[in-house]
C-alpha cells in the first residue's frame, strides 16, 4: 500500500518519505479501512518535529484523524459493518501507525460512522478537534440557558465548540481576530463575537451579559487569557482549557479565584472516560447526520505534498482543516 512515513525527527521538508508499505489485516475487533483522506492536527507536527514523545518504531506513518471506508472486519466486529463510511480518531494513539497511509487497522470503536452528506475530507477534520471541543463544552452536563465563551470561536476546536454549544441550547459569545472570522462564528451559531484585536474583551462581555458574566468559559489559551477570564465568570462557573501556549506556566490568584469559587478543566480529548468518549461520538455523528454540525476544510493536497500540508500546520495561518488526500 501506499503511505508516508518519516524516520527520524525533523523538518517537514527533509524527513517525510513516501512509497510501499506493507498492509495491515484487521485483527480480533479490529476493521480495515482504505483511508481516502487524512487529518493534520498540531499534535501530529509537533510529534513529526520530536517534541511529543520518542519513535516508536524504524517508520513513523503519522496522523491520529482520518476517513475512509470499511472493507474488512476481524474476529468480534459485525460484518455488516464492511462499506461504511467512516471518520477515525486516536488512529496514532500509543503506536507508530497513523492514518497517512492507503490502509489502516483500527479498533472498531475508533471507526464511526459518516453521514452521506460529509465529504472524506470534513471527516477527516473531526477527531482530536471535535472530541476536544465536545469534551470542553459538555464535560459538565448539559449546557441548556447557559451563556458559554468560545475563545478562538474560528479555530479547528473553537468552531466545533460553538457549533455544539448552539446545539445544546446555550448563548453563545465568540472571541476573534479578524471581520471575516467574525462571520465564520456567527455561521457556526455564536450569537455574539468580539474581535479581542480591538476591543475590551472582558467590557464587552459584561455589556452583553447585562453585567452577570459567563457560566463557563472555553479557553484556547489559558494563561495569557486568565486576567480577562477572572472579571467576566459568574460565581461557580467554569473553565474548561485545552491549550495554553503562549504562557503555559499559569500562576493562579488564589483570592480572587476564592470569591468567585470557579472549577477548572484540563481538557485532553485522549484522556476523557470511555463512556464519555462514546457519548462524543454518537453526538457528533448525530449532528452531522442531522445538518447540525459541519466541518471547514482549508486545503486539500495529495500524498506527495504531505510536507507542504505540514507546513501549512505550522504556519497556522489557515482557517479550517487540512487534509492529505489518499488515492
Amino acid at each position: 500500500m501506499r503511505a508516508a512515513w518519516y524516520e527520524e525527527f525533523g523538518d517537514a521538508d527533509k524527513v517525510f518519505r513516501t512509497g510501499e508499505h506493507p498492509k495491515p489485516e484487521a485483527g480480533e475487533g479490529q476493521v480495515l479501512v482504505r483511508v481516502h483522506a487524512t487529518g493534520i492536527n498540531p499534535l501530529d507536527v509537533k510529534r513529526r518535529a520530536g517534541h511529543r514523545g520518542p519513535m516508536m518504531a524504524e517508520r513513523m506513518i503519522p496522523h491520529f484523524d482520518g476517513a475512509g471506508v470499511i472493507e474488512a472486519v476481524g474476529a468480534g466486529v459485525d460484518a455488516a459493518r464492511v462499506g461504511e463510511r467512516v471518520w477515525l480518531y486516536e488512529a496514532h494513539l500509543r503506536r507508530p501507525e497513523g492514518t497517512a497511509a492507503e490502509y489502516i487497522a483500527i479498533d472498531a470503536t475508533r471507526a464511526n460512522l459518516l453521514p452521506e452528506g460529509q465529504s472524506f475530507a470534513e471527516g477527516a477534520c473531526l477527531g482530536i478537534p471535535a472530541m476536544t471541543a465536545h469534551a470542553a463544552v459538555f464535560k459538565d452536563g448539559p449546557v441548556e440557558g447557559q451563556t458559554i465563551l468560545v475563545t478562538g470561536a474560528a479555530g479547528a476546536v473553537g468552531n466545533y465548540a460553538v457549533q455544539m454549544a448552539r446545539n445544546g441550547g446555550a448563548i453563545v459569545i465568540g472571541t476573534v481576530s479578524s471581520d471575516e472570522k467574525a462571520k465564520r462564528a456567527a455561521a457556526d451559531g455564536a450569537a455574539h463575537s468580539i474581535n479581542y484585536k480591538t476591543e475590551d474583551v472582558a467590557e464587552r462581555v459584561k455589556e452583553l451579559t447585562g453585567g452577570k458574566g459567563v457560566d463557563r468559559v472555553v479557553e484556547v489559551e489559558l494563561g495569557g487569557n486568565f486576567e480577562t477570564t477572572l472579571k467576566i465568570l459568574k460565581t461557580g462557573a467554569v473553565i474548561a482549557a485545552y491549550a495554553s501556549m503562549a504562557q503555559p506556566v499559569t500562576p493562579f490568584p488564589f483570592y480572587p479565584l476564592l470569591g468567585l469559587a470557579p472549577s477548572l478543566h484540563i481538557i485532553g480529548c485522549f484522556t476523557m472516560p470511555e463512556a464519555f468518549k462514546q457519548q462524543s461520538v454518537t453526538d457528533i455523528s448525530r449532528w452531522m447526520a442531522e445538518g447540525r454540525l459541519t466541518s471547514r476544510v482549508a486545503a486539500e493536497l495529495p500524498l506527495e505534498e504531505i510536507g507542504a500540508a505540514h507546513a501549512m500546520v505550522e504556519e497556522g495561518r489557515q482557517v479550517g482543516g487540512v487534509t492529505v488526500t489518499i488515492g
